[in-house]
């Protein structure tokens, strides 16, 4: 007999301290559902009890094993997590090169992390990405079944490793991987990532339920701002910011992200606009990057227009977006893309690559743009396009905030949320038979 949703005891799992998008799903979700939910969550110091106030968080804190010499072998306390990346001389090393030893410690600590919240006596248990959680989810509730909740970084390090990543564990990572996938008894991934993570966790597509990520109606929507307090504010010293039209950049500086390919396209178009812009790229967790940094790009094309505004809260960012005439991302791998519903929801269209998650999001000529992936003229005749056209920009803006608004909010994602995971707390897990056709939620 399925439970009352309304009595479903989740425990909630993520390894990483918060810092990518995978934290503020977690946030949103545990937050807006009907149930008894407990995260176990990663933490440095007690940035995981702020970040997620209002939630029964058990922190996981890595604050004394990144004071130590090696993180990742720290034995008194939990180990610092692995990472899907392999940035150069990050504390984090990537999964693919941590050792038995290595994997048995973060085991370890999050089997021990589990029971104290009491993951046995939870009706489901819903991991965000898959990682050593799930191992230690099998030691301490093997009774409970998982519904793990792919955010992509996971089918990257995959990826890599299928085209031959020099990294020593690989292969026990990558069966690690897909035998946490086997093992659970649903997966949620986001639009435009199912044949994708089927192929590479080689499960079933109908084990996968699709559901987007969304935004919170009060922190974002459509408000007018002073354009200059907020440039001034983000980039002291740069007051040009304020006099014409702005293309934001939110995000990490990852390589898929594809920044320099960007600040490329932006200093090519810059001298093509009729009003010349500026781009402002904001994000990069200090101290990580991968491949060339965007400072460095800057550099190197004489991009004078571009700047670093750097990291800033989840707080800021609806300013900002109010503050952008057009937002670009040009990934060419993102399963979701979170700050784009953000966007449309704020009523700044945006400029995407057709890749994945965000060209299912945006219609291209209706609630933004679309270009060719790693297309650098492409990209730039488009954001000459959108600057150039200011009625355009306002005709797609409205459309793109009225899908965001019918569609994105986390109020309606996570009642489809608890649909699944009332779904895997009523049904014994079992061997799923095969199917061409995954099941959308919603």
């Amino acid at each position: 007999m399925r439970p009352p949703v309304s009595a479903l005891r989740v425990v909630a799992g993520l390894l990483f301290f918060p810092r990518g998008g995978s934290a503020y799903v977690a946030r949103a979700l545990a937050r807006e559902l009907d149930a008894d939910v407990t995260l176990v969550a990663g933490a440095r110091g007690d940035d995981a009890a702020g970040f997620y106030e209002g939630i029964d968080v058990r922190p996981v804190d890595f604050a004394p094993a990144l004071a130590s010499p090696d993180p990742l072998r720290f034995a008194g306390g939990p180990p610092l997590h692995g990472s899907f990346e392999d940035r150069p001389n990050a504390p984090d090393r990537v999964f693919a090169a941590l050792d038995d030893d290595e994997y048995a410690l973060q085991v370890a600590a999050w089997a021990r992390a589990l029971r104290d919240a009491d993951a046995a006596g939870a009706d489901v248990l819903h991991l965000h990405h898959l990682t050593p959680l799930h191992a230690a989810a099998a030691e301490v509730a093997p009774g409970v079944p998982v519904v793990t909740h792919l955010h992509g970084t996971e089918l990257l390090m995959l990826e890599a490793i299928e085209d031959g990543a020099d990294w020593p564990h690989a292969a026990a990572w990558a069966e690690r991987l897909r035998g946490w996938a086997h093992d659970s008894a649903r997966l949620v991934t986001a639009p435009g990532n199912v044949a994708r993570a089927a192929a590479l966790l080689g499960v079933a597509p109908d084990r996968l339920d699709v559901l987007p990520n969304g935004f919170d109606p009060e922190a974002f929507g459509p408000r007018t701002v002073d354009r200059a307090t907020v440039w001034a504010r983000a980039l002291p010293g740069a007051p040009e910011i304020a006099n014409g039209p702005v293309i934001l950049y939110v995000g990490r500086f990852t390589a898929v992200k594809r920044v320099p390919l960007l600040i490329e396209a932006f200093s090519t178009a810059r001298p093509r606009m009729r009003e010349p812009a500026s781009l402002v790229l904001v994000g990069g967790h200090p101290g990580e990057w991968e491949g060339e940094h965007p400072e460095a790009a800057i550099e190197r094309l004489d991009a004078r227009d571009a700047h670093l505004a750097g990291w800033h809260r989840q707080e800021d960012l609806a300013e900002l977006l109010a503050a952008a005439d057009v937002l670009a991302l040009v990934s060419v791998h993102e399963s979701f893309g979170q700050v784009i519903v953000e966007a449309m929801a704020c009523g700044t269209p945006v400029l995407v690559a057709d890749a994945e998650g965000p060209a299912e999001i945006v219609a291209d000529g209706e609630t933004g743009w679309i270009v060719p992936v790693d297309d650098v003229d492409a990209l730039a005749a488009a954001l000459v396009a959108a600057i150039d056209d200011p009625g355009e920009r306002a005709r797609r803006a409205l459309l793109a905030q009225q899908v965001a608004r019918e569609r994105y909010t986390w109020a309606a994602i996570a009642g489809d949320m608890r649909g699944v995971l009332a779904g895997a707390a009523a049904a014994q897990p079992r061997a799923p038979e095969a199917s061409s056709q995954p099941r959308t939620v919603g």
